[in-house]
């Protein structure tokens, strides 16, 4: 039976193997948490950079705002001026083509008097006949 022995001697591994192996386990080991670690750092980097943009777009748009806001102040001013100028012109207009005030619009407006109506004059006491 020994000339049936195998040709080549068995296998053993090296001792540098073992210790490539236990090196790769090693750093595996010693860091389980690195992989989380450099993932909360990317997103807390990429939260700042998103922040700090933010913040520059809020610095930006705050002096445009204000100068929107003044503006719309003034157009309300003037809306306020207008709204009465069109307030007293819409009296005026209603006032004018009302027939119920027809004849007191044409008093006004043409110096004629009504033929029922008597003129009054009125005289000083002084210069009635102009005479005395």
């Amino acid at each position: 039976m020994q000339a049936i022995q195998p040709a080549i001697p068995p296998v053993q591994p090296e001792k540098s193997d073992r210790r490539l192996q236990s090196t790769k386990t090693r750093s595996k080991r010693s860091n389980p948490h690195q992989a989380i670690a450099i993932e909360t750092v990317a997103k807390l980097a990429t939260n700042l950079v998103l922040s700090v943009c933010a913040a520059s777009a809020l610095v930006q748009i705050l002096p445009y705002h204000r100068s929107v806001q003044e503006k719309l102040r003034e157009i309300q001013g003037e809306v306020k001026l207008t709204q009465g100028r069109v307030d007293r012109v819409r009296t005026d207009f209603n006032r004018n083509f009302d027939p119920a005030q027809a004849k007191s619009i044409m008093q006004e407006q043409t110096n004629r008097v009504d033929a029922q109506q008597r003129p009054v004059v009125w005289v000083e006491k002084g210069s009635t006949d102009g005479n005395e």
